[in-house]
């Protein structure tokens, strides 16, 4: 059985090389990076001793989100992002049976986002990129962000949606942890919803999304948000269907950390619409992630089939 992870971070080598040596790079620091995790200073061949031993025979990689970098200048982050889109690609190069990739893109800039995402999928052939929940403050459902949105449909990317720092929930509280094991869930449903009620989904229909961490809240929530679409009319103003139509429009990692929380997202949204990610090498990660899907035994074989490389293969011709 293969199994295809959609959610494996990278701290660039061109990054630590620079960095490492006391130097800056592109203004960042060693301080940056997640460094202080050393699974992030691994080697690709480092990786893929781990990845034989966790059983992963794809690892669809993504800079880790300390290179978003969406606050700096255009020019500096498209530096970044170019720079961490090559050292990717090389990645799918050197082991192409076992590395594909996603990119990471100057998003304050939607010209200069929609130039980078081409050319990493056309020239570099990476599958899509990972961003963020909101770009400094601004939700999805903002007009300006439109092009990128039907720019990406056009070139069929995958769209990993990832938050950093901080969350929705940092500015109540930044004690035990909770502006990860809460905000992200909060930052996910929030982005799910922009994306419905703002009406990109019905401008965009074949837009490819995927939502990490289960999509966090959203499926819990949904019936809330159905509740609200029904009895409020602003949130009926760029939508005539509920929004638990939109459900399976979305693809959600197998990473909400417990059993019955992922078996509430595939009975919601169905098993074909849910896809492995295991957050590697954060500390939050699944630790032993083919381990765990092949022994939930409230998965049929089927469900664990799709989840583990059936979807991915098919959605990224893998």
């Amino acid at each position: 059985m293969r199994a295809i992870d959609l959610h494996a971070h990278l701290t660039p080598q061109c990054f630590q090389r620079e960095v490492l040596a006391g130097k800056t790079w592109h203004g960042m620091t060693s301080a940056e990076g997640e460094l202080r995790n050393s699974m992030n200073a691994w080697t690709p061949e480092q990786r893929l001793a781990d990845m034989n031993s966790l059983g992963i025979d794809i690892q669809v990689v993504s800079t880790n989100v300390a290179f978003y970098k969406y606050d700096q200048d255009v020019a500096t982050t498209t530096a970044i992002a170019q720079a961490c889109n090559n050292e990717v690609q090389q990645m799918t190069l050197d082991h192409p049976d076992r590395f594909a990739g996603l990119a990471t893109l100057p998003m304050q800039d939607i010209k200069a986002a929609i130039a980078e995402l081409e050319r990493a999928m056309l020239q570099l052939g990476l599958k899509g990129a990972m961003i963020n929940d909101q770009i400094n403050g601004r939700t999805f459902d903002e007009p300006e962000f439109l092009p990128f949105w039907k720019a990406a449909e056009q070139m069929g990317a995958l769209l990993l949606i990832h938050q950093a720092s901080p969350t929705l929930v940092t500015p109540r509280t930044t004690r035990y942890h909770l502006p990860n094991t809460i905000g992200n869930l909060v930052d996910r449903a929030v982005t799910f919803a922009s994306f419905v009620f703002g009406g990109v989904m019905d401008a965009c229909p074949d837009l490819r999304i995927c939502l990490a961490h289960g999509g966090g809240y959203t499926c819990f929530g949904i019936g809330r948000m159905d509740r609200g679409w029904q009895v409020r009319s602003e949130a009926r103003g760029n939508i005539t269907r509920p929004p638990s139509a939109y459900l399976r429009r979305f693809y959600y990692d197998c990473l909400p950390h417990s059993a019955a929380a992922l078996r509430l997202v595939i009975d919601t949204i169905g098993a074909d619409r849910v896809v492995l990610g295991t957050d590697w090498p954060a500390d939050m990660r699944i630790d032993w992630p083919v381990a765990w899907v092949l022994g939930l035994q409230s998965l049929t074989q089927e469900e664990k089939e799709l989840i583990l490389w059936k979807n991915l293969e098919r959605l990224l011709g893998l």
